[in-house]
């Protein structure tokens, strides 16, 4: 049963109990800030500077009907046993020592990202309040976002109450201010003023800057109440951000001839640009500390046998990311971020595999749930994960047709799958057909 500390703790690392969970709305709004985010715009940028409107239109369609397939089956597997996902691999193909590495991995990858995009905040603010430095802007940004984080869950869904309408508002309003000199129509059906892109090239952009998010799903979903609240938040959030934000950038792309969002929303708007900067920032970045103070707490757990507060792992983190972007020091880590990047899809692949497919311990997590407490078995090691996971990343960094992120998840994915079911199958003893009882045959003879 879930204790005083644990519901402080936001459930690092227990269970999320009924009485703990909200309406699917409440957590939709949270996802949806997570897609409608200041990347979306990037990347649709950038569609827009080598793609044709329609074009774009597919490459968003493809991207994100994977994306969307991916982030359910994770989104059902956090909702059904109220886990984050770093917790749940140990039970969902990694074992204990690997879940480790998976939470390693998830607070390195996300707590760079926060310092990345507090760092944008900070410039941005900057270009705006002229005088103010960049590292203070960086300092007020960082406390701001470690604040509410360090507060859990339901702090940070009021901050996406907040950010989300406002972020919508000043970016249609900033959108419309930019469009207003050019036809609608004239930009759907004009060519790209970059250098063009393939289909291709445009659909693996689309699924590889939101796979990270796609595979911490399970962080969020476990506050969901039923898993038909994550198929509905999920289509409504994956689907709305990626076209209505996407799709727009796409627009803005084509109407200013660059890819440069950052310039063609702040430039033409001034404050009220900065402002749209802001607020899409504000509203993911609470979750990149959120979700990498989660993981590194399952780390500390497995690795030292310790268990420590998921507040106090929130603050080291937000104020080690915050002084790295105040330095400037985080620009550095882009492309070792992106590096690392490659690690994640394979881990979604496995977790599916054997959570949905190979199921080696659903007996044990049932159990386990009924109970309201975590399995007491379970493996340190799994090395068929660890192979499927090396598979899968190389596959994707080096495989160049299909798309590398949804490449690499199905290789692990199928892999484990096969294999995992061979090794159950010859361990699992058949099943023996009962003998007939014996007849006693009275062999007496009878008079007569």
């Amino acid at each position: 049963m879930s204790t005083e500390e644990d519901r402080l703790d936001d459930y690092a690392l227990t269970r999320v109990p009924d009485e703990a969970r909200v309406s699917w709305v409440s957590v939709a709004v949270q996802r949806f800030g997570q897609v409608s985010s200041f990347q979306q715009f990037l990347v649709g940028a950038v569609l827009g500077f080598g793609m044709d409107f329609k074009d774009a239109v597919i490459a968003i369609t493809i991207g994100s009907v994977m994306l969307e397939i991916i982030t359910i089956l994770l989104g059902i597997a956090g909702v059904r046993e109220g886990l984050s996902v770093s917790v749940l691999a140990r039970w969902s193909g990694f074992g204990r020592k690997g879940s480790a590495l998976v939470g390693m991995l998830i607070a390195l990858s996300l707590a760079g990202w926060f310092g990345v995009q507090n760092g944008v905040f900070a410039q941005g603010m900057h270009d705006l309040a002229g005088g103010t430095p960049e590292w203070v802007w960086a300092i007020i940004g960082g406390a701001i976002i470690t604040a509410i984080t360090l507060y859990g869950f339901t702090i940070m869904a009021w901050t996406a109450y907040l950010t989300v309408p406002a972020f919508l508002f000043l970016a249609g309003y900033s959108i419309v201010d930019v469009l207003s000199d050019h036809s609608i129509s004239a930009l759907m059906s004009s060519a790209p003023p970059g250098p063009a892109m393939s289909l291709a090239e445009g659909t693996t952009l689309v699924s590889g800057a939101f796979i990270l998010g796609a595979l911490m799903t399970p962080d969020m979903t476990r506050f969901n109440r039923r898993p038909s609240d994550v198929v509905k938040q999920t289509l409504i959030s994956v689907t709305l951000g990626e076209y209505l934000i996407g799709l727009t950038a796409v627009l803005l792309a084509h109407a200013a001839k660059s890819s440069d969002i950052v310039g063609i929303i702040t430039s033409s708007s001034g404050v009220l640009g900065t402002l749209v900067l802001a607020t899409a920032i504000l509203k993911i970045n609470d979750w990149n500390l959120y979700s990498s103070s989660l993981g590194l707490v399952n780390s500390i757990d497995v690795l030292f046998g310790r268990r420590v507060s998921r507040r106090a792992v929130t603050l080291i983190i937000g104020v080690a990311g915050t002084a790295l972007s105040a330095v400037g020091i985080v620009d550095n880590f882009t492309d070792f971020l992106e590096t690392i990047g490659v690690l994640a899809p394979p881990v979604a692949g496995v977790i599916i595999a054997e959570y949905f497919l190979v199921r080696r311990f659903r007996a044990e997590l049932d159990q386990a749930r009924e109970r309201g407490t975590l399995p007491e078995g379970g493996a340190d090691w799994m090395p068929l994960s660890l192979i499927c996971w090396a598979c899968g990343s190389l596959v994707g960094k080096y495989v160049d047709g299909g798309i590398p992120a949804i490449n690499s998840v199905v290789t692990a994915l199928v892999l484990y799958a096969v294999v995992g079911k061979l090794v159950v199958a010859r361990r699992t003893p058949p099943i023996k057909e009962p003998r007939p009882p014996m007849v006693e045959v009275n062999m007496t003879k009878s008079g007569g």
